[in-house]
């Protein structure tokens, strides 16, 4: 059976139009938008913007106010191909642990492109063994773990020194690097929790029933997980890389801090 053109083969987006109009070059958007940096360098690339006109990334709220300055359209216009998809979709109410739980594992499970986890407050030990085994099992499953501060429990600083028992960050045997983690430091920044595969994301949210309990979540479609995994690239960009055994060992583990206070 003959494959079906996509919506970008057969329209282009009004992102790809207004560059066309110009007769621009996908170089000479960069151009461009690095003419509108601080420093001259805004670390965009021509398959960035390639991949921003044909839908296959979410363009960032900094990149998106560029190009309506650019392009002296408005967003709405800009980036309705790539915000068509989130008006229609539904999140569910995860208002149970079990239902969390079976969310978060499914998502883990699920993934086959890239898993994005990011927050230093996981505990659960059978989540975090599987996403060892997804590791494991998938050789080429993109992995990226961001914390916000060092890990609040030692069961999560004990994961990362497994996940770099299974990977080696450095490696590029599949062509490229399949293992991130980053610590982001600002403490001005709030801390982020979710988990999210190419398929599905998990984002967990505060407590329906009480102030301790950590049973409640929303559940998110492909099109929101796409989106989650670009700001988990994009977190990990400005968080500090802890890739060596050395830099996971030297974390102060909250815990294990508190217990000695």
């Amino acid at each position: 059976m003959p494959r079906r053109p996509s919506r970008s083969e057969v329209e282009p987006s009004p992102l790809r139009r207004a560059r066309l109009t110009r007769n621009w070059t996908l170089e000479e958007v960069v151009e461009e938008i690095d003419l509108r940096t601080p420093g001259g360098q805004s670390g965009v690339t021509p398959s960035m913007v390639s991949g921003w006109e044909l839908d296959q990334h979410a363009t960032s709220m900094g990149h998106r106010k560029t190009l309506c300055e650019i392009y002296q359209q408005p967003p709405e216009v800009l980036f309705a191909h790539q915000d068509q998809g989130l008006r229609k979709a539904a999140p569910k109410l995860l208002a149970s642990v079990p239902e969390l739980r079976r969310a978060l594992m499914g998502t883990v499970q699920d993934a086959r492109e890239c898993l994005v986890v990011m927050g230093s407050r996981s505990r659960d030990l059978a989540y975090l063994k599987a996403i060892e085994e997804a590791l494991d099992q998938r050789p080429t499953l993109v992995h990226y773990r961001v914390l916000f501060g060092p890990p609040f429990h030692q069961v999560l600083a004990d994961h990362l020194i497994r996940l770099l028992d299974l990977r080696d960050p450095s490696d590029r045997t599949h062509g490229l690097k399949t293992l991130h983690i980053g610590l982001v430091e600002d403490r001005g920044r709030p801390e982020r929790f979710l988990c999210a595969s190419e398929r599905r994301a998990v984002v967990p949210i505060p407590s329906l029933t009480s102030l301790e309990a950590f049973d409640s979540g929303i559940s998110l479609g492909r099109a929101e997980a796409c989106r989650l995994l670009d700001h988990g690239r994009q977190a990990y960009a400005a968080a500090r890389r802890i890739e060596t055994l050395q830099a996971v060992r030297a974390l102060d583990v909250v815990g294990k801090r508190d217990a000695t206070t």
